[in-house]
């Protein structure tokens, strides 16, 4: 007996270690994610305002693409993107410190120019090079240091956002689709509500839209899952979009220099023929209108997807989960009423379902869908999530994701995103 109890105390020491371990790593990532998280999204606001009552700001887009390659050079961190944050989950590549100001400046100055781009790029990016370093800071060892990352991921995403659920699960499903790693729960969830605890007490509210969702029917239900099928299909068109963009900018002009002047010169020139600059930037309030007032541009989906892949394939830095929002929000807007479906509940649909489709991710989606529209919804958003997820097959906007499962059988087969499709 004495023994057992002895055995007992020592297990109980082993998971008090690692407990008091986790949450030394997830409250310091918290605080700082949280501090960083909030002077960037004031940033991105400011600029964004500011390019709002000087329209001439527009024309320095070229010249802040040549700034940010310049940026990318003094710090060293060219070529270095989202994917290299899942590398470093992955196998353990390491992430520099350096990747913090670079993508911190560089999004500031696409959004300052009128570039069409997100801020979660940013936010996965920032957030993995503070958790790593903060696991690193406290000597953890390179497994630890890969769940540091993801802590990291949560935090920022949870800053920014102010969605710390969403933000747990999206962070511990990003990388690999089909194995979660669970010792990262309890840290992710405390560092997202750490860092969306300080990110609302230094004054940023949490993304949330005011939307009228209807009673649990049958047939309305049958007509969420029709419109969720199509912005599987949507979700998938964005992602080849933005690759084949890359693709044929790194083909045409392989000059990084002249493709980000090219890139510029091309949003300037769009800018202008449309006479609107609703697809700059990241385009919050055209989404709140489509998901508020059910109001849309016909278009809007497809020019949004078309400014943000010039942009990103350029070497403008953002990210493209705002992107996809807006291009969701917009495409349910006008095809939801054409199905029955209210134009605002279909906004909101149509957001969830394609960013669900670009990521992989349907719990992180669904709870996503949670926190930014309410709970009364929460069967429709769910089936949404669960029909784009399957019927978006084996796409992405993050390459270095892996699927590790089948989506449509219980079948080992590990492929990267936008590679071959599995054998059946």
């Amino acid at each position: 007996m004495w023994k057992r109890l002895r055995d007992i105390a020592a297990a109980g020491r082993i998971y008090l270690r690692a407990l008091a371990k986790w949450l030394s790593v997830a409250l310091m990532t918290g605080m700082i994610c949280g501090a960083v998280g909030a002077a960037f999204h004031l940033g991105v606001e400011y600029v964004t305002e500011l390019r709002a009552e000087h329209g001439w700001l527009l024309y320095t887009l070229p010249l802040a693409g040549l700034a940010i390659g310049g940026i990318y050079r003094l710090f060293g961190t060219s070529g270095v993107s989202t994917n290299n944050i899942l590398e470093e989950v992955h196998s353990g590549h390491g992430v520099s410190l350096a990747l913090l100001p670079t993508i911190f400046l560089a999004t500031i100055l696409t959004h300052l120019g009128g570039g069409s781009a997100g801020r979660e790029g940013a936010a996965l990016q920032m957030g993995g090079s503070i958790g790593y370093q903060t696991g690193r800071l406290l000597h953890l060892d390179d497994s630890d240091l890969r769940t540091a990352t993801t802590i990291g991921m949560s935090a920022f995403f949870s800053a920014l956002f102010g969605t710390p659920m969403a933000a747990t699960l999206f962070a511990m499903g990003i990388v690999n689709v089909g194995r979660v790693y669970y010792v990262a729960l309890l840290p992710c969830l405390v560092s997202s509500l750490t860092a969306y605890a300080v990110s609302v007490s230094l004054g940023i509210e949490p993304v949330a839209f005011a939307v009228a969702l209807p009673a649990l029917k049958l047939g309305m239900l049958l007509r969420v899952s029709v419109l969720a099928s199509l912005c599987a299909y949507v979700s998938v068109l964005f992602c080849a979009v933005i690759h084949a963009a890359e693709r044929l900018a790194s083909k045409r002009l392989p000059n990084e220099w002249l493709r980000a002047v090219a890139g510029g010169c091309a949003i300037v020139a769009l800018t202008l023929l449309l006479g609107t600059t609703d697809y700059n930037g990241a385009g919050m309030s055209v989404i709140a209108r489509a998901v508020e007032q059910g109001e849309a541009a016909p278009a809007a989906f497809a020019l949004k997807l078309l400014f943000t892949a010039i942009t990103l394939a350029t070497g403008f830095k953002g990210g493209e989960v705002v992107p996809s929002f807006f291009v969701g929000a917009t495409f349910g807007c006008v095809v939801g009423p054409l199905l029955g479906v209210p134009a605002g509940f279909a906004a909101a649909i149509g957001l969830t379902s394609v960013f669900c489709g670009a990521v992989n991710c349907p719990l992180a989606s669904t709870f996503l869908a949670l926190e930014l529209f309410g709970a009364e919804g929460m069967l429709y958003f769910a089936v949404a999530c669960a029909l784009s997820f399957v019927l978006s097959g084996y796409s992405g906007i993050y390459s270095s994701q892996r699927i590790l499962y089948d989506k449509l059988k219980a079948k080992y087969i590990n492929v990267q995103t936008n590679g071959d499709r599995p054998s059946r």
